[in-house]
C-alpha cells in the first residue's frame, strides 16, 4: 500500500519534489524520499492549540512538509501556555507536544492574504480551526481558496461543525468533553464528573482528521480534484462513545460512572496493593480461573455465583469484596513478579517517572531526543506507528516562533529580499 501510494504520488502530485530537505538556520538535512509515505506532500497549517497541530504533526512525521503560520509576535497560543518552559526559551514545553517537524512562518492573516494565496498554490493541503466562517473575513475561506487552488484539500477543524445551532461556538475539550458525554462516564462511581487526564477529545479529533486528509489525498490521485473536509470536537467525542452510545441507542441503558471499572466485564478494573494500584482485567472465564489460581483461591472459580462472566457481572460486588483484600496484603512490584508469566492482563499504575522508566519503553526507544536552537537538546514521545518499509519519525524540534519565515517566502515563493523587506515593514510578516 504504502509503495503503491508513493508511485501515485510522483504520478499525480503536481508539488511531488525529488529530495526532502529540511532547514534549521543555516543546517540542511536531506533525506531519502522514499522512506517516507508523505514524502513531497506540503501541508499549508493554521491551526493552534491541540487538535490541529497535532493533526499536522503526525502527517509531519509520515514525511509531509509542514508550513506552521503563527500569528506574528504573538505565535501559538500553547506557546504561552506555562508553566513550566524550555529552558533559555520563550516557549513552553506544552507547545513541544505537538509542533515538532513544522517550519514556523509569521504571516498576518489580516494583511497578508496574497501571502496566504501564494502558499496556497504551493501546497496540497490546508488545514486551520477558527471559527466557522471567520477566515471567510479575510478571504481565506474555502471557496475562496478553491479558486486559488482548485486541487487544494481545505481542512476545517471545528468545535462544532460548520452546519447547525452550534456551529458559532468556539470548540474546547472539555466542554466538547462534557457536551459530549465522556465527563458523565468518567469518574469514581458515587463521585463527580472527572476530566480525562489529557486532552483525548483534541487528540481524537486530530487523528480523525488526519486520516480523513488522508483518504482525501487518495482521492485526488483518482480525480484530480481538491475537497473541504469538516471535523469538529463534539461529533468526535459522540463517535468516541463506542460500545456505551451502542448501548442507549439499541438497549435504551443510560450511561453511569464507573471508576476504573467495566460495565460489562468483571473483573475489569484497579485494584489498590500495598504501595499503590494495579489494573487487571478478565475477558475469558479462563483468564478469571487463572487469576483465581494465582490468587491461591481456586474455589472461587468453581463458585456458582462466579463461573461466568454473566454471574460475575450480577455480582460483582460479592467478587470485588474478595478479591480486593488479597491483593493490598503485597506491593505492587510483587504482584507484578507474581504475575509475570500471567494468560491474563495487568499492569500498574504507573506515575510519569514509572512510565519513562519502564524497561518496554526504553527497549522501544519511543522517546526522541532532538536539537533544539536555544534550550539545547528536548525530548518528545516519538510516534507509536512502525511501518516495515517506511518512515515515521520526529525528525526536528518544535520551531521557534518565525524561525523559517524568510527561508520560506525566499525557498519556497521565490519572494525577493525587497519584497520581504517591504512585507515586514508593513508588519505583514514577523
Amino acid at each position: 500500500m504504502l509503495r503503491y501510494c508513493s508511485i501515485l504520488l510522483r504520478r499525480n502530485c503536481p508539488q511531488w519534489s525529488n529530495s526532502r530537505k529540511f532547514h534549521r538556520g543555516n543546517i540542511l538535512a536531506s533525506v531519502k524520499p522514499d522512506n517516507y509515505p508523505l514524502e513531497g506532500i506540503k501541508i499549508l497549517d493554521l491551526t493552534r492549540i491541540v487538535a490541529g497541530p497535532y493533526c499536522t504533526m503526525v502527517l509531519s512525521d509520515l514525511g509531509a512538509e509542514v508550513f506552521k503560520i503563527e500569528r506574528p509576535f504573538y505565535g501559538d497560543e500553547s506557546r504561552k501556555w506555562g508553566p513550566p518552559f524550555l529552558q533559555d526559551s520563550v516557549d513552553s514545553v506544552y507547545f513541544m507536544a505537538s509542533n515538532r517537524n513544522k517550519k514556523s512562518v509569521c504571516v498576518d492573516l489580516k494583511k497578508g492574504k496574497d501571502v496566504i494565496y501564494d502558499l496556497a498554490r504551493k501546497c496540497d493541503v490546508l488545514v486551520e480551526n477558527y471559527v466557522p466562517g471567520k477566515l471567510d473575513k479575510f478571504g481565506l475561506g474555502y471557496e475562496d481558496l478553491k479558486k486559488i487552488a482548485p486541487s487544494l484539500i481545505y481542512c476545517s477543524i471545528t468545535g462544532y461543525g460548520s452546519v447547525g445551532p452550534y456551529k458559532g461556538k468556539p470548540g474546547y475539550d472539555v466542554i466538547a468533553a462534557s457536551m459530549g458525554g465522556l465527563l458523565h462516564i468518567t469518574g469514581s462511581e458515587n463521585g463527580a464528573p472527572a476530566k480525562v487526564g489529557v486532552a483525548i477529545t483534541d487528540i481524537a479529533t486530530g487523528l480523525y482528521a488526519h486520516g480523513a486528509i488522508l483518504a482525501a489525498l487518495l482521492q485526488r490521485y483518482r480525480t484530480n480534484r481538491g475537497q473541504k473536509i469538516d471535523v469538529n470536537l463534539f461529533s468526535t467525542q459522540v463517535a468516541s462513545l463506542i460500545n456505551v452510545a451502542s448501548n442507549y441507542l439499541n438497549a435504551g441503558k443510560e450511561a453511569k460512572r464507573w471508576g476504573t471499572a467495566h460495565e460489562s466485564i468483571v473483573p475489569y478494573e484497579a485494584f489498590p496493593t500495598s504501595t499503590g494500584h494495579i489494573t487487571i482485567g478478565c475477558g475469558s472465564n479462563a483468564q478469571f480461573e487463572a487469576l483465581c489460581n494465582y490468587l491461591e483461591i481456586p474455589e472461587v472459580a468453581k463458585d456458582y455465583r462466579f463461573v461466568t462472566n454473566q454471574t460475575r457481572v450480577k455480582h460483582r460486588q460479592e467478587l470485588i469484596s474478595i478479591l480486593t483484600p488479597i491483593i493490598q496484603q503485597r506491593t505492587s512490584a510483587e504482584w507484578m513478579n507474581i504475575f509475570a508469566n500471567a494468560p491474563f492482563p495487568v499492569g500498574p499504575i504507573n506515575s510519569m517517572a514509572d512510565v519513562f522508566h519502564d524497561p518496554h519503553i526504553q527497549a522501544i526507544e519511543l522517546v526522541k531526543s532532538l536539537d533544539h536552537p536555544t534550550a539545547g537538546k528536548v525530548r518528545v514521545v516519538g510516534p507509536p506507528v512502525v511501518y516495515s518499509e517506511a518512515s515515521n519519525q520526529a525528525q526536528s524540534a518544535p520551531p521557534l516562533l518565525g524561525e523559517h519565515t524568510d527561508l520560506v517566502l525566499r525557498e519556497l515563493l521565490n519572494y525577493t529580499d525587497e519584497q520581504i523587506t517591504k512585507l515586514r515593514q508593513n508588519e505583514i510578516i514577523q
